[in-house]
């Protein structure tokens, strides 16, 4: 038999419908032992792999300690979070506390950076 060129395969594909191509697609896992599925199935992994890698997609961002500023954390409560000036207070004594639940790594990395500012100690997991 005569080697065909990868094009010649291409435009006899092109030319079978779709009933025709899943035929083919059956054949050849039967022959060669192999599923089509299974690069799918690897892309996915991959792609989880990956997503860990990267770190977690929402943090919540904790005031541990008050620091030396009270009042300044307690201005830097009442931006971040919208509160009342009785509010922060309220959650600024309470420390550790969590400001803000389940946001994402960037908006927690902005958060963090004004409250050390005001003098705080946070953690954000």
């Amino acid at each position: 038999m005569a080697k065909l060129a990868h094009t010649d395969i291409i435009d006899a594909l092109k030319e079978m419908t779709i009933l025709e191509l899943n035929d083919l697609i059956k054949a050849v896992e039967e022959e060669f032992g192999v599923t089509a599925a299974a690069p799918v199935a690897m892309v996915a992994g991959a792609g989880a792999e990956a997503a860990e890698e990267e770190g977690p997609s929402e943090v919540t961002v904790t005031l541990k300690e008050i620091g030396g500023s009270k009042v300044g954390v307690i201005k830097a409560v009442r931006e971040i979070t919208g509160l009342g000036m009785m509010e922060a207070k309220k959650l600024v004594d309470s420390a550790p506390v969590a400001i803000k639940e389940n946001i994402k790594p960037e908006e927690a990395d902005e958060i963090k950076a004004k409250l050390q500012d005001a003098g705080a100690v946070v953690e954000v997991k």
